[in-house]
């Protein structure tokens, strides 16, 4: 594989995922880098899906904004890249 070769997917790829654990999608929602501090909506995000997990990093700074890992028995989150996570309340 050569570098030039993108080996992410967007932010609409993590749907599914935490689709499992919010009740909303959470494609749409804006979300402020803690890292660099870029705000964009979630779908924008850089998915990287071919680990145990999902890890999902900033567009802007590369920073890993948030990790979804499923077990048989449990689903770990970590948002800790994240500054905030807005979610629309209007349909």
């Amino acid at each position: 594989m050569t570098a030039d070769v993108p080996t992410y997917l967007d932010g609409n790829a993590a749907a599914g995922a935490l689709r499992e654990v919010f009740a909303v999608d959470l494609t749409a929602a804006v979300a402020r880098c803690n890292g660099c501090g870029r705000t964009g909506v979630f779908a924008e995000a850089r998915v990287y899906v071919d680990a145990p997990g999902m890890v999902a990093r900033c567009s802007g700074c590369d920073g890993v904004l948030l990790r979804v890992v499923n077990t048989p028995t449990d689903t770990y989150l970590d948002l800790r890249g994240l500054t905030y996570l807005r979610v629309s309340n209007a349909e």
